[in-house]
């Protein structure tokens, strides 16, 4: 019999149990090279910890179900099925879980069961376990296919006399199989918004009362938009400026000033993933399984330089555009259609260790932010 430890599926997930928990202690410390992007560190702490239940509900899925696929060769994430299969499961949960007797009622028939028939009672435990799955994922908030934004700020640009929100979303590309975050300061010059939002001096109405988050775009009118907008705009294939150029375009009074993306992963695996054959070589003679991963995340930001002002006049008019900035000197940032980017990489000490004894640290790490875990907390910038 294989033991558990070699068991492909244990191992993946002990390993993506512990990056992803590692991920939440960088993002969640205040000491974070991150915090420096105020709430972004937050707003991506909120999305892993969907991420966590997910992973918890796939594991507890493995007890009545066999199959469970990763994209092995390229991002080491879960493949897209598995995310419509965990949201299909969600939406009918309450009337599968009425067809399963109780829990009590279960253990009661497996006890039984052994008594009488001197055997493991394996239909009953996987309808223990299929009952225990489908709490779970009704309970939890999971990481869904699309996730729909919420606006988390919201104030004034006292040049422009526009409330501006911070709105933020996320998808999963099935392309890709990655988790895509996305976080976008856009102004607002609805008429009936400012009136609503700015006193005379350029501010925040203080009698205004807004319990935020608010899910959806603030402005109610363009909620619903907005929500078709994001989930058509998504793909890892549309680069920021295209995402960004896009709402521009679409919506006559919004104007994004910055979208960031934050891309979450490749994630590598001794044993199961397969992207990158150094990498995997490596982390193979890493002695603990839970510590032989290495898990990267990209943040990439496109910002507007400047406006354009639009015309009204009697035969054409033309709306305000936004002049997003890309930076052309670095031919990466071109490539990505971004103002600016950062690439992150967490890894356990242990293997970090393993890596920089096969001399590999400088190549593989090459661009990025190292960020080592080491009992139980993150140390940057080695």
């Amino acid at each position: 019999m294989t033991p558990a430890a070699d068991d492909p599926a244990i191992r993946y997930f002990s390993a993506i149990s512990a990056a992803l928990d590692g991920l939440n202690i960088f993002m969640r410390d205040d000491r974070s090279p991150l915090y420096r992007h105020g709430i972004v560190a937050k707003v991506v702490a909120d999305y892993i910890a969907r991420l966590e239940i997910s992973f918890a509900c796939w594991n507890n899925r493995l007890g009545f179900m066999d199959r469970f696929r990763i994209s092995r060769a390229e991002s080491g994430f879960p493949v897209y099925q598995n995310l419509l299969e965990l949201e299909n499961d969600r939406r009918t949960a309450e009337k599968r879980i009425a067809a399963i007797p109780e829990p009590e009622e279960l253990r009661s028939e497996m006890a039984d069961f052994i008594l009488r028939h001197k055997a493991f009672p394996e239909d009953l435990q996987r309808s223990m376990a299929e009952r225990l799955y489908l709490e779970d994922v009704s309970s939890g908030q999971v990481f869904s296919p699309f996730n729909l934004a919420q606006t988390v700020k919201v104030s004034v640009n006292p040049k422009t006399m526009r409330p501006y929100y911070l709105v933020h979303w996320a998808t999963f590309d099935g392309s890709a199989n990655l988790p895509l975050i996305y976080m976008a300061t856009i102004e607002d010059s609805s008429p009936a918004m400012i009136q609503q939002l700015v006193d005379d001096n350029g501010k925040l109405k203080t009698k205004v009362e807004i319990p935020l988050p608010v899910d959806g775009l603030l402005n109610p009118e363009l909620a619903h938009r907005f929500d078709d907008f994001t989930e058509k705009n998504s793909a890892y294939t549309l680069s920021p400026v295209t995402i960004a150029t896009n709402l521009d375009k679409d919506f006559e009074t919004l104007h994004p000033k910055q979208l960031r993306r934050v891309v979450l992963g490749p994630f590598y695996s001794a044993g199961i993933t397969e992207n990158n054959s150094v990498v995997t070589e490596v982390l193979s003679k890493v002695r603990k399984p839970a510590n032989a991963w290495l898990l990267t995340w990209t943040i990439q930001e496109v910002f507007s330089k400047g406006e354009r002002a639009g015309r009204k006049g009697l035969w054409s008019s033309e709306k305000t555009t936004q002049e997003f900035h890309i930076e052309t000197d670095d031919l990466e940032a071109a490539r990505q259609g971004v103002s600016s980017y950062e690439k992150h990489a967490l890894v356990p000490h242990e293997a970090y260790q393993a890596l920089y004894a096969a001399g590999e640290t400088q190549k593989i790490f090459d661009g990025y932010k190292v960020h080592i875990l080491s009992n139980g907390q993150v140390v940057s910038d080695v």
